[in-house]
């Protein structure tokens, strides 16, 4: 039940579509009168279960936020007190001063904070958080506990600002967790997913590496993402496609954290990356490319990928490689940071060939990072988050500005920058009239100290605020 406002139409109308009456209370609540008969359909009733816990009340309202500070990111303006209307879960207009509301217009006052566009993270693994376990919850977690502990990791990732995500690589659970978003069953970001990871035999992505071969018989094939050749990779790139995914994700060299003993060798030949690129182009949706060593971060970028993730140890030879090839670079600094800690610090915490490989690695993509900048690389932010906790995606901020990133800049690659590599320019990353309701508030001035972009104290998501 709801209370009676200027939404009663709205929902009267949709009552009726169900062919029940509705009737007024005199307590000014909204209530069906569905009598439980034999013909009452199960559809009928499934719809006044989601009536009794969807925001759509929230979503058909009028909002104004009332803003001390906006940055809209369509340029580098600091508006202030300004109004932004929203209706229906979207932007409708921007308004100078704080307008007046009419009656039944409900305010948020964010007179003393600043007001942005939801934040982008391009990089997150929702599933999967690492921890001294990780190594044994291949074979102690099922996909159904793997599914309820993203739930979990997606509203945290929310709360933090983050209104829209990739999620590049899972056990399978992130197909299903961005449908459960879409669907409003749980809180979360707005969900670009990559399904499964492809990897050659062996490689980053191959999960049976380290394990006792007996375990894995038939050994894992393109259906969870191992393909090796070009047949083989066309046949996994069409599976996940089939799945559901938003996008390919591919291994192109070996990682840090698998149990692979090299983290920077190429994995996939030239006529393999082709063929995965040319398969996602041809089925429409784009290459992200985990990619660490020079050589095989060279090779997906000549095959045409959308993104390079990582890039540890790209040299400059290749940054202009994907400058010329207009290659994105989503860095992952918090990661590698957060891995080089574990490694120094915890003993015991890495299995040894792991250890060894996440020695220094923060430290050097900063570095890299850093020329990326200089050489005019278009950069979108991400983290990494799973390799850390997520909901502290908010780190970045303060290590692209380590790298020597202007505020400006790094606020773009978590806003407008990432809504152009995902596709999605004209529909998130800008506050702006017709893009979805996706506002977060921070306190204090990120221009002047941008980790204030850790003290994120309002989220809105689609107009609904959380």
């Amino acid at each position: 039940m709801f209370p009676l406002s200027q939404k009663q139409h709205l929902l009267s109308k949709i009552f009726e579509a169900t062919h029940r009456p509705v009737i007024c209370r005199p307590d000014g609540y909204l209530c069906p009168n569905v009598p439980f008969t034999k013909h009452t359909t199960m559809r009928t009733l499934l719809f006044f279960a989601f009536l009794a816990v969807s925001p759509l009340f929230l979503i058909a309202q009028t909002t104004y936020l009332h803003c001390g500070r906006l940055l809209t990111m369509v340029d580098e303006q600091v508006q202030t007190d300004m109004t932004v209307v929203v209706e229906g879960g979207r932007i409708v207009r921007i308004e100078r001063g704080f307008t007046r509301p009419s009656a039944g217009v409900e305010v948020v006052d964010l007179k003393n904070k600043t007001v942005l566009p939801g934040l982008i993270d391009c990089h997150v693994h929702l599933e999967w958080e690492q921890s001294r376990n990780s190594y044994n919850e291949r074979y102690t977690l099922n996909d159904t506990e793997s599914a309820i502990r993203g739930v979990v990791y997606a509203e945290r990732t929310l709360r933090a600002g983050f209104t829209t995500v990739r999620d590049l690589g899972g056990r399978g659970a992130n197909i299903a967790l961005r449908n459960g978003i879409n669907q409003g069953w749980v809180p979360g970001p707005r969900i670009r997913t990559a399904g499964r990871v492809l990897s050659i035999t062996g490689g980053h992505g191959d999960t049976s590496t380290g394990s006792r071969e007996d375990l894995f018989d038939p050994p894992p094939g393109f259906e969870v993402g191992i393909a090796d050749g070009p047949d083989a990779c066309r046949a996994a790139v069409r599976h996940q496609v089939k799945r559901g995914a938003d996008l390919i994700k591919v291994a192109a060299t070996g990682g840090v954290l698998s149990l692979a003993r090299d983290g920077r060798l190429p994995h996939y030949a030239e006529d393999e990356l082709q063929a995965i690129v040319r398969t996602a182009t041809d089925l429409g949706i784009p290459v992200a490319a985990h990619a660490h060593g020079d050589e095989g971060i060279r090779r997906a970028a000549l095959a045409g990928v959308s993104s390079i993730e990582h890039g540890t140890f790209m040299s400059d030879e290749t940054l202009q490689i994907m400058k010329k090839m207009g290659t994105w670079y989503v860095p992952t600094l918090t990661a590698g940071w957060a891995v080089s800690d574990s490694a120094q610090f915890a003993p015991g915490f890495f299995p040894e060939v792991v250890r060894e490989k996440a020695l220094g690695i923060g430290p050097k993509i900063t570095e890299t990072l850093g020329r990326a900048y200089k050489q005019g690389l278009k950069i979108a932010f991400g983290t990494d988050a799973g390799v850390f906790p997520h909901g502290k995606n908010n780190l970045e901020f303060q290590f692209m500005a380590k790298a020597g990133m202007k505020p400006w800049d790094i606020l773009r690659s978590a806003t407008v920058g990432a809504s152009e590599l995902m596709g999605m320019k004209d529909q998130i990353g800008a506050v702006t009239p017709g893009r979805f309701a996706d506002l977060i508030a921070v306190d204090g001035d990120p221009l002047t100290d941008i980790r204030a972009m850790e003290r994120v104290v309002f989220v809105m998501k689609n107009g609904v605020v959380f």
